[in-house]
């Protein structure tokens, strides 16, 4: 079998173990909490979050993102897909950019999911939190710490929207 010729850098929850998937490194950039959703709103097909005694707290639940910051580098993962395409809808709070450059040795094209202008507004538009779930989830993914810049984690479990 060929050698997948697109790949996804997942440097969060995207870098879960899947199969086929390469340690890889994006040079000149960092991760930050820098996207986040609105939990008070609903969205056919998304999600929404509650508290262990089942409160929806009205908060800007956080997730990774890349941004530029020459002299460091971002671990992850590089994903073999058949197409990029079938991660844009689950990334719905990013825009996906060609990266292949940056990453030494892809073995194709590599795409990576930078917040969109719309994920990136909601994170600085009221109280911000992070899922514990989510943390470490990421945190086992890599295999590493991943730092909250100061963001309260908060035990919440994911509620699935029907499209």
């Amino acid at each position: 079998m060929p050698p997948a010729a697109e790949f996804v850098f997942g440097y969060g929850s995207l870098a879960r173990d899947l199969s086929g998937a390469k340690l890889a490194y994006l040079p000149s950039h960092q991760r930050t909490w820098g996207v986040a959703m609105d939990n008070s709103v609903d969205i056919p097909g998304y999600k929404h979050y509650v508290t262990p005694d089942g409160e929806r707290p009205d908060v800007r639940v956080c997730f990774l993102d890349l941004e530029e910051a020459p002299g460091t580098t971002v671990n992850g993962m590089c994903i073999p897909v058949a197409s990029p395409d079938e991660f844009d809808a689950r990334e719905r709070n990013y825009v996906r950019h060609d990266v292949s450059d940056l990453i030494e040795g892809a073995e194709g094209r590599v795409w990576a999911y930078f917040g969109s202008p719309d994920g990136r507004r909601r994170r600085s538009e009221g109280p911000a939190v992070i899922s514990r779930e989510y943390l470490e989830t990421v945190e086992r993914a890599l295999g590493q710490s991943i730092a909250t810049d100061g963001l309260p984690v908060w035990d919440l479990t994911r509620v699935d929207h029907q499209s």
